[in-house]
């Protein structure tokens, strides 16, 4: 296909508000409240060639694409959104190349050319990609690994807490347990970043893009950019990282006969072996955005053949974990099951223990709650196309007196101006931001072409285009004007970031 654009003068068509772009979505589903979609802009006399204002720009953020995990959880597969439709009538079309509407297109000539468009736009962006991973320690098999500050306080932590195990089982180590104790942190997240690295293999192996690894409170999250294509490639996408958490604990249980169990050695060894098996049990558990709820999302995905039945399932049952782990960890640790002695009284260890399991029961359920919003957002991906989303445009020369430009683009019913060379070759999009910025009064002195934006052939996008390979589009040149054209090259009109926004949040309002 090529979208590199071409010449000839763009098709006629027909402007739509971003309230009417896509299908609706069937009834009944979903999950949370989603902000509605601005209204459209209401029509202008059409003899009046200056816009009645600009549009507000109600680009809203996409969900959360990449989903917490913890202690290793399952990769989170997703990506991100936004939306609108049409072209120009050409009111003056050249001799050799006539005007002609896409069929199915009914012309609205009264439609008002409007603005939507704030200054210097970017594309629509995923909200991992708008903040930083942290810090970045290496790009094993070319996915970036990054630590965020919150890794440096849990490896506090964990040195604080079991520099003090150490110092009752070693006491002549003294003050070097605590370093004894920072070693065996920094090893303890060595093996989440193997479970991690796990994941990522095996997506690369299934062609699914890894966008990066990053270690965090209470383990590591690997950002999966797409979802497996079958149950079957889901559920070995998520067994592999608790599987190659057992499969360390073997090895230091291994490594633990082989040396004496109350020496240094003996004891990292024994605490690796016990705490890679609590990140594989852990990790089980079939509930999202655990490993064992993408397990039991593939589960239910193959038995029902539909993947957000699945998510459902899971993620429902991600949030009874979460109430579990609130409720039944503090009980279980002040009775004693889990091998400590039991207590009558509240002390600072309950205190300890009950703050510990909010904060897992927190991350379980908000876990759950995006990996409900990023389905519905896959679900309603493939409502976004660029010939939908596209804005009618009138062709000018450079030249053009603004006020002349705006008023044969309100006489077409268009909304977006492309700027042409003598040949009717599109060099330039007008940005819509300029042309609010110029009073009214100075239109007729200035040049359309002195408002506009150079197009680079990252701007020319197919008007073929849809869901996430328009998002990648888009992303890959941010700006806030695109030209859209046909597979032969023939432009077909201008799409504006602005309503690609607006189209996905209007997108993800609808019940899934």
């Amino acid at each position: 296909m090529d979208v590199s654009g071409g010449r000839g003068q763009p098709r006629p068509g027909n402007d739509e508000s971003a309230e009417h772009t896509g299908p609706e979505a069937p009834a009944p589903g979903g999950t949370g409240d989603a902000p509605t979609a601005p209204s459209a802009p209401t029509p202008a006399d059409a003899k009046d060639a200056r816009p009645e204002g600009p549009t507000p720009d109600a680009g809203a953020p996409a969900p959360e694409s990449g989903t917490p995990q913890d202690t290793g959880a399952a990769p989170d597969h997703g990506p991100p959104a936004h939306g609108r439709d049409r072209v120009p009538e050409h009111p003056e079309p050249p001799a050799d190349r006539p005007a002609r509407a896409p069929a199915g297109r009914p012309e609205h000539p009264d439609h008002p050319f409007a603005h939507s468009g704030s200054g210097k736009g970017q594309a629509p962006q995923r909200p991992e990609e708008r903040r930083r991973g942290g810090l970045l320690m290496g790009r094993p098999f070319g996915v970036p690994v990054y630590v965020a500050p919150s890794w440096f306080l849990v490896a506090i932590l964990i040195t604080w807490v079991f520099g003090g195990q150490i110092d009752r089982v070693l006491p002549e180590l003294g003050a070097a347990s605590y370093l004894v104790s920072l070693f065996f942190a920094v090893a303890f997240y060595a093996s989440v970043l193997v479970h991690e690295l796990a994941h990522t293999l095996a997506a690369l192996r299934f062609k699914l893009p890894v966008r990066r690894i990053q270690l965090q409170f209470f383990g590591g999250v690997s950002e999966i950019e797409k979802e497996a294509e079958t149950p079957g490639r889901e559920f070995v996408l998520a067994f592999v990282g608790p599987l190659l958490s057992l499969v360390l604990a073997g090895l230091f249980y291994l490594g633990l006969l082989a040396v004496d169990p109350s020496s240094v050695p003996g004891v990292l060894l024994a605490g690796l072996m016990v705490s890679n098996l609590i990140v594989a049990a852990f990790n089980l558990l079939p509930g999202l955005p655990l490993d064992g709820g993408r397990m039991l999302r593939a589960v239910v995905w193959a038995i029902t053949g539909k993947p957000m039945t699945g998510t459902v399932a899971a993620a429902w049952v991600g949030r009874a974990l979460a109430v579990c782990v609130l409720i039944g960890l503090p009980l279980l640790t002040q009775s004693g099951a889990l091998g400590s002695d039991a207590v009558d009284n509240v002390g600072m260890d309950t205190v300890l223990d009950a703050l510990l399991a909010a904060i897992l029961a927190a991350i379980i359920w908000t876990g759950a709650g995006n990996s409900l919003r990023m389905a519905r957002l896959r679900e309603h991906l493939p409502e976004l196309r660029a010939r939908t989303l596209t804005r009618r445009a009138v062709p000018v020369e450079s030249d053009t007196p603004l006020s002349e430009a705006l008023r044969r683009a309100n006489a077409a019913g268009a909304r977006a101006l492309v700027v042409v060379d003598a040949d009717g070759v599109p060099v330039s999009l007008v940005r819509e931001a300029a042309i609010v910025g110029v009073p009214e009064h100075r239109r007729p002195w200035v040049p359309a072409g002195t408002l506009a934006q150079d197009i680079t052939d990252g701007m020319r996008v197919s008007a073929e285009l849809a869901g996430e390979e328009l998002l990648d589009a888009l992303r890959a040149t941010p700006a806030t004007e695109y030209l859209v054209v046909e597979e032969t090259g023939e432009i077909y009109g201008v799409l504006s970031a602005a309503d690609v926004e607006r189209a996905f949040v209007k997108a993800m309002a609808r019940p899934s």
